[in-house]
C-alpha cells in the first residue's frame, strides 16, 4: 500500500465556509482524491494533516503553531515510508497582518520542500516526491473571515506562476487548483463542497502518474 500525505491548512481540512463544522472525509477532496484512486484500482492512505491558519512558513500572532515549517521534518518522519507528498499551502500567507506576496508565499513553499526532502527517515526508506497544489486565488473576502483576509486578493496576484516557477526550478510536480475551481462563492477564501469533488478528482488524475513513478 502507499501512502500520501496531505500537508494542508483549512482549504483541506474542509472547513464549512462562514462556519466552523468541517465536511466528512468523503466530502473533502482529500477522501474525495483516496476514494478516486481506490476506485482506479490503486492501493493507497491518504494521511491527512491539515491545520486552520497554517501558513507556509510564518507565525499567526493570535494563534501558535501556525508555521508549517517547524515540526515538519519530523512529520516525515513520522508517517514514513510515503510514496508522495502534497503541499497545498499558501492562502494564509496573505491574511491582513501579514505584507506578503505571491513570491514570499512561493520561498515559503521551497522551504518546505526543502524540509521535506531533508528530513531525518530511517535507512532504506524513501524520500517522498511533493506535488505542490497553488491555492485557488483569494475572491473579495466575506462575512466573519472578511477582516482577516482584508486584501488578500490583491496580495495573493500570481500565486499560480510563482509556485510554478519554483517547482520547476525544484524539480516538484505542480498542479494548480485554480485551473479547475475557484475559492468559495460564499466566503471567498475556504472551498465549497463542489469545489472539493472537483479538486479531488482532478488531484486523482494528476497523483496515478506520480504514485507510478514512486513505484
Amino acid at each position: 500500500m502507499q501512502q500520501i500525505l496531505v500537508y494542508s491548512d483549512s482549504l483541506s481540512w474542509g472547513i464549512i465556509p462562514t462556519t466552523r463544522q468541517r465536511l466528512p472525509f468523503d466530502a473533502r477532496w482529500p477522501g474525495v482524491m483516496e476514494n478516486a484512486l481506490l476506485a482506479a484500482g490503486q492501493r493507497v492512505r491518504v494521511i491527512e494533516d491539515c491545520l486552520n491558519g497554517r501558513r507556509t512558513v510564518w507565525d499567526d500572532p493570535f494563534k501558535t503553531g501556525r508555521n508549517g515549517l517547524v515540526g515538519l521534518a519530523q512529520r516525515i518522519e513520522i508517517h514514513s515510508p510515503l510514496s508522495l507528498v502534497v503541499l497545498m499551502l499558501g492562502t494564509n500567507d496573505f491574511q491582513s497582518m501579514h505584507a506578503h506576496n505571491a513570491w514570499h508565499s512561493s520561498q515559503g513553499i521551497a522551504a518546505l520542500v526543502a524540509a521535506i526532502r531533508g528530513a531525518p527517515i530511517e535507512p532504506g526508506m524513501p524520500v517522498p516526491p511533493v506535488l505542490v497544489v497553488a491555492p485557488p486565488a483569494i475572491r473579495t473576502p466575506k462575512g466573519p473571515i472578511a477582516p482577516k483576509f482584508e486584501g488578500g486578493e490583491a496580495k495573493c496576484v500570481g500565486l499560480a506562476a510563482a509556485y510554478e516557477k519554483v517547482c520547476a526550478e525544484l524539480g516538484c510536480a505542480f498542479f494548480d487548483a485554480g485551473s479547475v475551481i475557484t475559492s468559495s462563492d460564499v466566503d471567498g477564501v475556504h472551498l465549497d463542497a463542489p469545489q472539493h469533488r472537483v479538486l479531488g478528482e482532478a488531484l486523482a488524475q494528476r497523483v496515478v502518474g506520480l504514485l507510478q513513478l514512486a513505484g
